[in-house]
């Protein structure tokens, strides 16, 4: 069949099912007519295609909500929202140098990710969401959802797939926020900043960065992303700071009454309830947890290991009860990682449906593919003390003495000074991870996790392994 051939049978197809579906037929004409064959200039292409998209929005508006649709209204509602993938994918790959030169002035100027995608939805109507769709969205559970956000996904990991936008985007990522710069002083002068889901405590001559969400044992969730990254922020950023500590906050959960827990991963139950986005996964990896492995980037030169340079400092991760999920994966970007005897980590992503962030990336090299695989594929605990675990955790103490261990570990690493500290670090990176390496892999994460996380197989995990219908937000 020639690409001609299969152009006009999708065509017949689609407005099969959408008539079939009861779709007025002088609107899904007009959708199936308006649908580009091929790419051709920016400018051209950037109308065209556009409103393409707009119609198959109102198309898919005309629908009820997802859990209220028949089987052949499902089947319209997929053959509209497929054909704008494949579009956009198609439009991505021909002007994602075009889009992103336009929303940073030339490569100019540095748009975080999350900004980019909602100016993209205001350059080319309809290559992503806008932001009130996503709100609107949010009001549903995650399986009521129509995956409108996948749309982000296929922007992100367009920008991120070229070396050129994908660099000058990951660079962004690695700024020090605003807010951290408001916050500075404050830091400096009374050395603690209470964030409400985080705090930086300066101490000695370490900055000490908790995770407080106790209602779920210091799980993150939208509520914590944005303190989490400005504490770290503010950690890098304070002068008086040579050493940084990350650590979760005390619970008071019957279970745990009193003790740390270092961090039980994604907060499930909010994934159930759909109060987690789909650029949470993006913004976390590309900004708090890469600024902790990489520091932070200097506006006028490349962070690249090679070519460029980054503010960075030594990471000590205490690890207090558990690291479940991205808890794990924070110690894998650590350079020392102290934890209690009754401690354990595990990767449980597949139960999960989802990608479990840059583990796939960085595990192997600690424990090797064996013991990674099984981490993430069939998910195997790993107690902290015990072969697997002390191949990620440097010093295991009793439980009770996490805190008096980290402190002697700051104590141990300023006494004798920390200047050859960013140049070790930066060295070890150059082998192993390379920021090019870094950019890839994050395309990739940024395609299949909008996948994974609108896939009906998430939502029946969390309902069979998480019992997640019965919990409460």
């Amino acid at each position: 069949m020639t690409v001609v051939e299969a152009d006009f049978a999708q065509r017949e197809e689609d407005k099969r099912a959408l008539l079939a579906a009861g779709m007025e037929g002088a609107r899904t004409q007009a959708w199936i007519a308006a649908r580009p064959a091929t790419v051709s200039g920016f400018e051209a292409d950037r109308h065209a295609y556009s409103r393409y998209w707009e119609l198959g929005r109102e198309l898919l508006e005309s629908l009820p909500r997802p859990p209220a649709r028949n089987e052949i209204q499902r089947r319209a509602a997929a053959r509209l929202l497929q054909g704008g993938r494949e579009t956009r994918q198609r439009f991505m790959a021909a002007h994602a140098l075009d889009v992103y030169r336009a929303l940073t002035d030339d490569l100019r100027a540095f748009v975080r990710v999350e900004r980019l995608v909602v100016e993209a939805a205001r350059l080319v109507p309809g290559l992503c969401p806008t932001a009130d769709q996503v709100a609107a969205e949010a009001q549903h559970k995650q399986g009521e959802k129509d995956g409108i956000e996948i749309d982000q996904g296929i922007f992100c990991h367009a920008v991120l797939a070229r070396p050129d936008t994908g660099m000058h985007l990951c660079h962004a990522m690695l700024l020090p926020r605003v807010e951290a710069r408001q916050r500075l002083a404050e830091l400096e002068a009374t050395g603690k900043v209470d964030l409400k889901f985080a705090e930086v405590e300066r101490i000695g001559k370490a900055s000490y960065v908790t995770l407080k969400n106790p209602r779920y044992l210091n799980a993150e969730d939208d509520s914590t992303m944005d303190p989490l990254e400005i504490a770290v922020d503010l950690a890098l950023l304070d002068p008086a700071t040579q050493v940084c500590v990350m650590r979760g906050g005390h619970v008071e959960h019957p279970k745990y009454k009193g003790r740390r827990i270092f961090q039980a991963g994604i907060n499930l139950t909010h994934i159930y309830y759909g109060k987690i986005p789909y650029m949470w996964y993006v913004r976390r990896d590309l900004g708090w947890v890469n600024k902790v492995m990489r520091g932070h980037a200097l506006e006028t030169i490349s962070p690249d290991e090679v070519t460029g340079e980054t503010h960075e400092k030594l990471w000590i991760a205490q690890v207090d009860t558990f690291a479940i999920g991205g808890g794990c994966q924070a110690l894998l970007v650590t350079d020392y990682n102290i934890a209690g005897a009754d401690s354990y980590m595990t990767l449980p992503a597949r139960k999960e449906g989802i990608i479990p962030g840059m583990a796939n990336l960085r595990m192997w090299r600690f424990t090797g593919d064996r013991i990674t695989r099984q981490a993430i594929m069939y998910e195997r605990g790993i107690p902290s003390d015990s072969e697997a675990g002390r191949m990620i955790i440097d010093k295991i103490v009793p439980t009770e003495q996490t805190d008096a261990a980290v402190a002697e570990a700051v104590e141990g690493l300023t006494s004798s000074g920390v200047v050859s500290a960013r140049g070790n670090r930066v060295a070890i990176r150059t082998g192993q991870e390379p920021f090019d390496l870094f950019r890839r892999y994050a395309a990739v994460y940024a395609r299949e996790q909008a996948w994974c996380h609108f896939s009906p197989a998430l939502i029946a995990n969390l309902e069979r392994h998480w019992n997640a219908a019965q919990r409460k937000m």
